[in-house]
């Protein structure tokens, strides 16, 4: 298995790297708050900045959106 195919959270993608939203391991206000954002199963997202200590910024749907790092920890990828 590629490391690429490995379920893992946001928070560890690297910038640059695109992504694909497998799950959100949160409760339903989290996961409503983040489906408007258009972070939804099988959204493709790409890290634009993932800088520590700093801002955690993806693009998604060609919106840029900025993410505490709490959040995008319960985003699940791959």
């Amino acid at each position: 298995m590629k490391v690429e195919d490995q379920v893992r959270p946001l928070s560890s993608v690297k910038a640059g790297n695109k992504v694909v939203l497998v799950r959100i391991d949160a409760g339903r206000g989290l996961n409503s708050r983040l489906a408007s954002m258009g972070l939804v199963a099988n959204a493709e997202i790409r890290v634009v900045s993932n800088s520590h200590p700093g801002p955690f910024v993806i693009i998604v749907k060609d919106t840029r959106v900025m993410l505490g790092r709490g959040m995008a920890h319960k985003i699940m990828v791959k």
